[in-house]
């Protein structure tokens, strides 16, 4: 009895198994593909964008994919862009920014790297704020994706569990498990590795660190070596969490690949991508303020696929897409 019931229960965990690497593979084998072989965002004029338009949020309003995207002056200083599209391939841009630095843990260095999620009416924002000394991760929130509101640094730098130094990069789960929210970050560790942390809160306003260790370390001599750090909001699907993450090798090229996280339990990593699945390719992907980058930031569903929005070299905006999964 004791044998028959070991091998049931091992037979539903190969078949859990083999479901969740076919949906995986679903997003691994896609395949990713370029819906402009040229960037759909490239810098102008000689004010606020002129150095670089890059790493950008998306998500539907009234219709519309509307586009959060860090904008950078030939001074280094970073602000919000604001762009609007049908198609989700070309944009009309506003002439000014929506987010500029303000704030003491902004001035100098910027508002940078956007994500967007919507919880009822409301559209949250985090950021990464930038005074040229710490970078810290932050929260805004807004009705109208114009006008916004500061919340403040919601995971300070050098207070973290294992994140020792700096926080940026908040992809916040777009619905609450267990009766929480829950937001994929990166930390940087005691051995100066960027690496991805989880937390959770209440309200969206007070984040708790989830655990005492990355939930997505960095793997030594592979092409997330460096740097593992979380793309846009996860995708939670039947299967798991679906994270996409930007992974980055020894010599600091940025590529993308994908994790899957337990649709229960947010800390309990179930599949992780063995290679990427992008990477840079195109000239303006490897040449530009950073080279050798694709950045994956934005994602927003539209028809019968993802489209997903990435910075590219530290200078342009370009966008992939990926089949929905079935």
């Amino acid at each position: 009895m004791m044998m028959r019931a070991w091998i049931r229960r091992l037979s539903l965990v190969v078949l859990f198994a083999s479901g969740l690497l076919l949906s995986a593979q679903n997003w691994t084998l896609g395949p990713w593909t370029r819906v402009s072989n040229d960037p759909i965002t490239s810098p102008r004029g000689n004010g606020w964008e002129s150095a670089g338009t890059f790493n950008p949020a998306v998500i539907l309003h009234k219709g519309k994919l509307v586009m959060l995207y860090r904008a950078q002056d030939k001074l280094g200083t970073s602000r919000l862009g604001y762009a609007e599209s049908v198609d989700g391939s070309h944009f009309t841009r506003a002439s000014q920014p929506v987010l500029s630095p303000e704030a003491d843990y902004e001035k100098g260095g910027g508002v940078e790297d956007p994500r967007l999620v919507k919880f009822g009416d409301t559209y949250y924002l985090t950021y990464t704020g930038y005074n040229k000394k710490d970078a810290q991760l932050c929260l805004a929130r807004s009705k109208d994706l114009l006008h916004w509101q500061r919340q403040g640094v919601i995971l300070p730098a050098y207070k973290g569990r294992w994140n020792v130094k700096w926080t940026k990069s908040g992809a916040i789960v777009p619905e609450k498990i267990n009766d929480k929210y829950w937001m994929y970050f990166l930390g940087t560790s005691a051995d100066k590795t960027d690496q991805t942390g989880l937390a959770y809160s209440p309200d969206l306003l007070h984040w708790t660190e989830a655990t005492d260790a990355p939930v997505l370390p960095r793997r030594a001599g592979r092409f997330d070596s460096r740097v593992v750090e979380p793309g846009p909001p996860p995708i939670v699907t039947k299967d798991g969490i679906v994270l996409v993450y930007n992974g980055a090798d020894d010599n600091l090229v940025y590529r993308t690949a994908i994790a899957v996280f337990d649709r229960k339990d947010p800390r309990k990593l179930l599949w992780r991508s063995e290679q990427p699945v992008f990477f840079p390719e195109k000239s303006w992907e490897k040449i530009g303020q950073v080279p050798n980058v694709i950045f994956v930031e934005g994602m927003a569903r539209h028809r019968d696929r993802y489209l997903f929005y990435y910075g590219a070299a530290d200078k342009y905006v370009g966008v992939a897409e990926v089949p929905m999964i079935p």
